[in-house]
């Protein structure tokens, strides 16, 4: 007897696409995306006659080994595989509100230097640290190291210490437009190879180096002398020399040894520094704040464990402090080596020293404004007239020095560069390796100086060594070494390129005379290794326009 078969309904689509029409689909399931229900399901193609495990003509080989049942093969995809996030719900406002704490694996601590003592940094989260199986408030033993005396080997190491945040050398007022971001690793790709300056006029007064500080060691030490002298760190567009030279266009770019040096070696930087950028016609300024970080001299900068600032009014080992403390002691040093019996060379007088206000004596200081070509090709002018500085000559007047000195505080204190030797029991014997850390640690301002040296033309760059008498007193110091180096040779050694500083310096100059005519502030990011650039009002930087900047920030 035969069944009776009777069609089940066919809804046929009119669109003609594939799957069930809008109309005959159930109430329940419309505005609901389809997924497939697990991604192991497999879809192959309608009527795939070209399956080689099941083709008789290739000899029905079975399927390639290496593959176990069920998993897929070349040329059949998971089903689904594309369709994970359909249902995936993204936070299109709320994501930038979380932060990435710590992403990578929590590698092997043994090994690594644990920090030691419990300092607690300020503006990140406190540490603990661990000495020998037995820390600071951390249990016997360290982190899975061994328990015991000296047995620990667990600890904080220096990758896993929290993220300092530091202040901007100069406050971000709201109304700034920012401009330009560039990261230090593009900076580093820069490069323009510049020629030989050319002397446009030289000023100041100096004196002859004093060849007896050569002799100083550490069993010949000399303190060292407080002496009055006049030093001037007059910024760019308040020069008088290079106010007469922009009136004759003698250069686009004008600048100061000290200013240009910093924005030369900029991808060194870790602290933060700023350097107004003024506009005026075809020719650019960059100028200094008056107290900015310009007339300071910092401590241990590139250090991995640098100095921090405090409250505590009677810390003498903050950055702070210790800034003061090299400045002053770079100021009295570059005036005690000079020979007072030496004669001294005048070329012109000083364009900044008033002998109605002054009282004091001159420092030696000879000013050299120089003229460097920054062009790009022959058909191009750009010009770049710096006034640079040398403090003594040796031998004949024209054979410069510049003269610097690192100091050496307490090593036992917070940026201490944990435990370097000791100046007045191994300058003599262990030079280089003094010499090395300095470079390690002081990377940034090593730097500048030499380009500063190299800017003014010096033979060389007297670089004196100066100890605290006690590690207590900051007042009181002594010289227990002198070295000499040659500009370019020390350069070479730091791995300074010259051709990268003028790069960087064409690079800048270029993106502000692209901008219309008015004030400029490129600020280096306090806790970032990049540079930015911001448009400001032309009163920004008057005294009444920053206390009004800082009482708003109060009262908010």
């Amino acid at each position: 007897m035969a069944l009776d078969f009777t069609l089940p309904p066919i809804h046929d689509n009119a669109d003609g696409s594939w799957g069930p029409s809008t109309s005959t689909l159930p109430a329940q399931f419309k505005d609901i995306p389809y997924a497939p229900f697990s991604k192991s399901d497999k879809i192959n193609r309608i009527a795939d006659w070209h399956d080689a495990s099941q083709d008789p003509s290739a000899g029905g080989r079975p399927a390639r080994q290496g593959y176990a049942a069920g998993s897929r093969r070349p040329g059949r995809e998971a089903y689904g595989a594309s369709e994970g996030t359909v249902f995936g719900f993204v936070h299109d406002e709320d994501e930038k509100s979380f932060s990435l704490v710590d992403s990578g694996a929590r590698a092997s601590t043994r090994g690594k230097t644990p920090i030691r003592g419990g300092r607690t940094i300020r503006g990140a989260a406190p540490t603990r640290g661990i000495r020998g199986g037995r820390g600071t408030g951390a249990p016997r033993g360290g982190f899975g190291g061994r328990g015991g005396r000296g047995g620990g080997r667990g600890g904080y190491s220096d990758w896993n210490k929290p993220q300092r945040t530091r202040d901007s050398s100069v406050t971000i007022s709201p109304d700034w437009e920012a401009l330009e971001e560039i990261d230090f690793t593009r900076l580093g790709k820069l490069n323009l190879n510049v020629d030989e300056p050319e002397d446009i006029a030289t000023y100041g007064t100096v004196q002859a180096y004093d060849k007896a500080f050569d002799r100083v060691n550490t069993r010949n030490e000399k303190p060292l002398e407080i002496l009055d002298r006049v030093r001037y760190n007059t910024s760019t567009s308040d020069d008088p020399i290079i106010n007469q030279l922009a009136e004759k266009k003698a250069a686009q770019i004008f600048a100061t040894d000290s200013i240009l040096a910093v924005l030369m070696t900029a991808p060194r930087s870790v602290n933060s520094w700023d350097i107004i950028f003024e506009r005026r016609g075809d020719q650019v300024f960059l100028d200094k704040r008056e107290s900015g970080p310009f007339d300071y001299i910092t401590v241990n900068e590139n250090a991995s464990d640098p100095p921090i600032d405090s409250d505590d009014a009677t810390n003498i080992n903050t950055a702070g402090s210790l800034s003061l403390e090299a400045t002053y002691i770079n100021q009295n040093f570059s005036s005690q080596v000079i020979s007072p019996s030496s004669k001294a060379y005048t070329p012109k007088p000083n364009p900044f020293y008033s002998p109605d206000v002054e009282t004091e004596p001159l420092a030696s200081t000879l000013y050299k404004y120089r003229k460097f070509d920054l062009s790009v090709d022959e058909e191009e002018t750009f010009d770049l007239i710096v006034r640079t500085e040398a403090d003594a000559y040796v031998g004949k007047k024209d054979v410069l020095v510049t003269v610097k000195a690192l100091n050496e505080f307490d090593p036992r204190s917070q940026g201490g560069a944990g435990k370097p030797l000791d100046w007045r029991k191994n300058l003599d014997t262990q030079k280089g390796a003094i010499v090395a850390s300095e470079m390690k640690n002081n990377s940034a301002k090593l730097a500048r100086w030499t380009v500063q040296s190299v800017l003014v033309g010096a033979e060389q760059m007297k670089m004196g060594y100066i100890s605290r008498a006690n590690p207590r007193d900051a007042q009181r110091h002594v010289i227990v070494g002198v070295q000499s180096f040659k500009p370019l040779d020390f350069a070479r050694q730091m791995n300074v390129s010259l051709a990268n500083g003028w790069g960087i310096v064409r690079t800048i100059a270029d993106l502000v005379l692209k901008q219309p005519e008015g004030k400029y502030v490129l600020v280096k990011d306090p806790n970032a290794p990049q540079v930015k650039l911001y448009k400001v009002p032309d009163d920004a930087f008057d005294a009444g326009a920053e206390e009004d900047i800082e009482e708003e920030q109060m009262e908010e």
